[in-house]
């Protein structure tokens, strides 16, 4: 089990997608938070699902609800909340639309993570994937001042500090389910 906390962003605004995707069934569950729970349970020892309104959930997990900011959608907001309530020197961040991330890659993050990193970040052919990565307190008063200034492109972030990337050839893992067509894909995949 990983000791470092792990955080699942479910706070989303989903507008591609058309509906709440954290809602959305997933596999057995009931929605694809509480799938990602529980799988990241069995790889973490500390799992939380940063949110908006921990009362859209019908499951018990401790939740990290996101200050009240104008850009309420913005996972800076997210970020900031996590690291006002948690006193870990580092935290592993998934988005929730990310369900197919496995252990394997999350430990080849924490395998290239480095105590002087203020973040350590996936990284494919697409892109960087700045919602698949380990977070350092470090970070935190630049994303309070990202917050204040209604900065929010974690791209700021990690460009402006000392940020490893690991990159992966295979982008399977990391599937966003954005559109209607790729939650079915991954649907069948489950």
């Amino acid at each position: 089990m990983i000791n470092t906390p792990c955080v699942i962003f479910a706070g989303g605004k989903s507008s591609r997608m058309g509906e709440d995707k954290a809602l959305l069934p997933f596999s057995s569950y009931t929605t694809l938070t509480e799938f990602q729970y529980r799988r990241l349970k069995k790889i973490f020892k500390n799992v939380y699902i940063s949110c908006k309104e921990s009362s859209k959930f019908n499951f018990d997990a401790p939740f990290i609800e996101d200050i009240k900011t104008d850009s309420s959608y913005a996972p800076t907001a997210g970020f900031v909340s996590l690291f006002q309530t948690l006193q870990a020197q580092r935290v592993f961040v998934l988005s929730v639309d990310s369900p197919f991330v496995s252990k394997k890659e999350i430990e080849l993050l924490f395998d290239a993570d480095l105590e002087q990193n203020d973040a350590t970040v996936a990284k494919t052919a697409f892109g960087i994937q700045p919602m698949c990565g380990i977070y350092h307190r470090s970070l935190k008063a630049t994303f309070e001042t990202m917050l204040s200034n209604n900065t929010h492109k974690l791209s700021f972030a990690l460009k402006s500090s000392n940020t490893s990337f690991v990159y992966f050839d295979d982008e399977k893992p990391f599937l966003n389910l954005n559109h209607p067509h790729e939650y079915q894909e991954a649907l069948s995949l489950v």
